[in-house]
């Protein structure tokens, strides 16, 4: 609507007699009444504003649980140090420490399509709340196959110092030897070809050549998984937080696809370059996916 506003001037006697003159009660209800409707008239003819669609979060917060059992057998601290046991080749040892590193957790859609959920979580047996890592990212509700994580850091995330939470843990990785952080530190007993017990310290990290002129080259050493839902997949709701079980089956270590003898390799395995490779092998059937749940199962 056009507006058209009339200004009067003060150019003769008449007009300012008017403006003296003094307004009667009657008057004043009469000219406020004409004022408001001028008003709502005027307001009436203001653009509307579009109305801003209102958004719906999907997206819903998932915790990971990282479980460690050995053949069947939960393990948790109380049996570090106390309870044996065998490996696949037969030889007998004990527990006394299980760290490990895992980055870059992606979930998978049954469309093709991932999550990113980026991040890193050190899990200490020793310290049962590092079992439970919640990402900073949500993901949103829909159909899913599975989960694919990195055991230890890639080649862009292992660098020297990067991280203050895992210098405190004096996880770093030796620079002579590649530098960087650890992935593993798995320790204990076992008793050897002689009936005598040792130690051993299965250390995994960047993988590091000797060289005939006595210099060292360095290899990325980490590994990635796909771990697939043993149901066919899961369906995440919005609003339902969901939990995901990780399970690291530590015998797996010593068995598959090779068998591992403790008696050659129990200890300097960070600069033995045959056995981290070794190990990075054997690591590739660690991990699975347990169970899947929400509020609702």
């Amino acid at each position: 609507m056009k507006k058209t506003l009339y200004f009067m001037k003060k150019t003769d006697n008449s007009i300012n007699n008017t403006l003296n003159l003094t307004i009667k009660p009657k008057t004043m209800k009469k000219t406020l009444i004409a004022l408001s409707a001028l008003t709502l008239i005027f307001s009436s003819c203001k653009e509307e504003e579009p109305l801003t669609p209102k958004t719906t979060d999907t997206s819903t917060d998932v915790n990971f649980v990282f479980k460690q059992y050995y053949d069947g057998y939960e393990v948790t601290a109380a049996d570090f140090g106390a309870k044996q046991f065998l490996n696949a080749k037969g030889t007998s040892h004990t527990i006394s420490k299980l760290q490990y590193l895992i980055s870059d957790i992606t979930l998978h859609k049954t469309d093709g399509s991932e999550v990113n959920l980026g991040g890193y979580n050190l899990i200490d047996v020793s310290q049962p709340l590092s079992r439970f890592y919640t990402p900073a990212v949500q993901i949103p509700e829909g159909s899913y196959s599975g989960v694919s994580v990195t055991f230890g850091f890639d080649g862009n995330d292992n660098k020297d110092g990067a991280y203050t939470d895992l210098n405190a843990a004096s996880w770093s990785w030796p620079m002579m030897i590649g530098g960087g952080y650890h992935f593993m530190k798995f320790e204990g007993m076992f008793l050897d070809n002689t009936s005598t017990m040792k130690g051993f310290a299965y250390h995994n990290g960047t993988a590091s050549k000797m060289n005939p002129n006595g210099t060292r080259t360095a290899e990325e050493n980490h590994f990635r998984v796909r771990l697939w839902d043993a149901n066919g997949g899961f369906q995440v709701k919005s609003g339902e937080r969901m939990t995901i079980d990780i399970n690291m089956n530590i015998a797996e270590w010593f068995k598959n696809p090779i068998l591992w003898d403790l008696d050659q390799y129990h200890m300097m395995l960070m600069p033995n370059y045959t056995a981290q490779k070794m190990i990075n092998q054997n690591g590739r059937s660690v991990l699975s996916l347990g169970n899947v749940t929400s509020p609702t199962n």
